[in-house]
């Protein structure tokens, strides 16, 4: 199902920027790096680097300072980077299999259903194993994508970006009622703000340890199916006249998008435009071909989400802000500016 060789990739009139994609790849990991030790020795305490390494690869449970950055800063800074990723790359699938460039999990509703069963579970199935919250995620992201694109699709005519996001909205606004409906009636508020927020802080190993598995096999599933995404985006006709099963490839990846958001939502709540902003960015450096569109998108939804971590911290310190908030600020304007080169689809 994937793109065998660069001569196709040519005659299918792809156009892409490899040698770009490397920088981005090898740039993006070394800055990756020194996010990750930042976000590290960022806090409420800040801890000099040296203390982070000697944390790291000399660990001495008898000082404060390793305890600290090992239970408490390093998963997070982990986990904020497996979210990022998982948005991101979740994000750029959508847009690629369904030629939406306003797709994103937060904007169709898929981390609002995700949300939803979350507190479902916390309503009336108190002490549930994580790995079956991340289950209850995964068909509520799944409910939301059957609901958008049902109700995107009840007009005679063909259901174009900005009626789907519409549609999303809608869907987004219900199940967000529902949720908090359902902690207000079951005394829940408190332990729901943290996913509503949306964040990192408080991740344990343990939620790292359940996540890591399910993300890494997602992002390796969607790295193989990315040469068919590429031909996917070019449209149902050209895919199909390459040999491509497109609904086989629609179904295995939208599988992967809702593991990814899934995971993302169950660990961190709802942040969006991660989903929306980053695949853009992505492929006005690299090109339209997703095989380089994908683990780009991996490394700079990892980093994005490092960095607005460590803004989090220090905007109002020793206060934390919602991570949901900070990409807000640069993904409202952005959804705006592509709704409105997109307003003639309506």
């Amino acid at each position: 199902m994937s793109i065998r060789t660069t001569a196709k990739t040519k005659d299918t009139g792809i156009h892409s920027h490899p040698l770009a994609a490397m920088a981005v790849l090898v740039g993006g990991l070394a800055a990756l790096a020194l996010g990750l030790a930042l976000s590290i020795s960022v806090g409420a305490a800040d801890i000099h680097i040296s203390t982070v390494w000697n944390a790291i690869f000399h660990y001495d449970a008898n000082v404060t300072a390793h305890s600290i950055i090992q239970e408490l800063r390093l998963p997070r800074s982990l986990a904020g980077i497996l979210v990022g990723a998982s948005f991101a790359v979740a994000g750029a699938m959508m847009q690629g299999m369904t030629r939406n460039p306003l797709a994103d999990p937060g904007l169709l509703g898929l981390n609002a259903g995700a949300i939803f069963m979350v507190a479902i579970c916390y309503a009336f199935l108190p002490g549930l194993p994580y790995n079956y919250l991340i289950l209850f995620s995964f068909v509520g992201a799944s409910i939301s994508v059957a609901l958008v694109y049902g109700v995107s699709s009840l007009s005679t005519k063909s259901a174009s970006p900005v009626r789907i996001v519409l549609a999303g909205a809608a869907v987004t606004a219900l199940f967000t009622a529902l949720s908090e409906g359902i902690a207000i009636y079951f005394n829940l508020s408190q332990d729901l703000a943290f996913w509503f927020a949306g964040g990192v802080a408080g991740v344990k190993w343990s939620q790292l340890k359940m996540m890591f598995p399910w993300i890494t096999g997602a992002m390796v599933a969607a790295i193989i199916l990315s040469g068919s995404i590429t031909l996917l985006s070019l449209g149902e006709d050209v895919a199909t006249g390459l040999g491509q099963r497109t609904n086989v490839i629609r179904i295995i990846g939208f599988i992967i998008v809702l593991v990814l958001a899934g995971v993302a939502v169950s660990v961190a709540g709802p942040i969006g435009f991660v989903g929306l902003v980053v695949p853009h960015l992505v492929r006005y450096i690299v090109g339209v071909d997703y095989r380089l569109i994908i683990p780009c998108s991996a490394v700079i939804g990892g980093l994005l989400t490092c960095i607005a971590d460590i803004g989090a911290r220090m905007i109002n310190a020793p206060h934390e802000t919602p991570i949901g908030a900070l990409f807000a600020l640069i993904g409202v304007p952005f959804f705006l500016y592509v709704a409105r080169r997109e307003g003639r689809s309506l």
